[in-house]
């Protein structure tokens, strides 16, 4: 995958994200699009490899709109300054983790898990990890995950890398304050992401690098996705 040629693209987007000059290059995101959706399909291609459950997902499953709904946001830019991809077995709207390919300028990350989970399957999620705690800390205390997710408690989508996009400042109410691995009872998500250079996706071995890092924290999703399933 061309990501410098996207990359320039997106530059371009957003020094100048006014209708105007997008419909003078066209050709240029219609490029860049097609680019970043043939790397999107070797990706899929590559995440079947060690996940059979996305043998179904294809490229328009997982790819958004370029085309930012304003109505409710006070910055009215007609279009977004990045390209996604969320790659999950039952949808970009399923509550399920899934992995995650975010191309935007000095911004460029790979993501795994899944975000934005209701109260009531927090809960259960939470109990989950204390009813079976050596599972789980086998999950997120292996020696690879800690490589590419470990990070400060307050590491947040601009940091280099992380492990829970956003954490409660205290225990969450119904659970023990003193338990020793409380900083998991903290999260409010269970998605791990690791920043790349613009370039990571031009480099010759990019899926081989990109499948370290899903490997190393799928059997965190997996044990978090049993949970979730029984809601959807």
């Amino acid at each position: 995958m061309d990501s410098n040629q996207i990359v320039k693209f997106l530059s371009s987007v957003t020094r100048n994200n006014n209708r105007a000059w997008f419909q003078e290059h066209k050709a240029d995101y219609l490029a860049a699009k097609a680019e970043f959706e043939g790397g999107v399909s070797q990706a899929i291609e590559r995440i079947i490899s060690f996940d059979a459950e996305i043998a179904n997902v294809t490229v328009k499953d997982t790819t958004y709109r370029f085309y930012r709904d304003t109505r409710f946001s006070p910055d009215k830019s007609p279009y977004k300054n990045h390209f996604g991809a969320y790659i999950n077995a039952k949808g970009k709207k399923a509550l399920r983790g899934g992995y995650y390919i975010h191309i935007e300028p000095d911004h460029c990350l790979l993501a795994v898990g899944g975000n934005w989970l209701p109260t009531n399957i927090l809960t259960s999620c939470r109990n989950e990890l204390m009813a079976n705690e050596q599972e789980w800390l086998r999950c997120v205390q292996s020696e690879e995950f800690l490589h590419f997710y470990d990070a400060p408690d307050d590491a947040d989508w601009h940091s280099p890398q992380g492990f829970g996009f956003t954490k409660l400042k205290t225990c969450p109410s119904g659970f023990p304050r003193d338990y020793a691995h409380v900083k998991y009872l903290r999260l409010k998500d269970y998605c791990a992401w690791h920043k790349v250079a613009d370039s990571f996706f031009a480099e010759s071995d990019w899926l081989d690098q990109m499948e370290q890092m899903f490997r190393a924290a799928k059997p965190m999703m997996d044990f978090m996705n049993a949970v979730i399933d029984d809601y959807e």
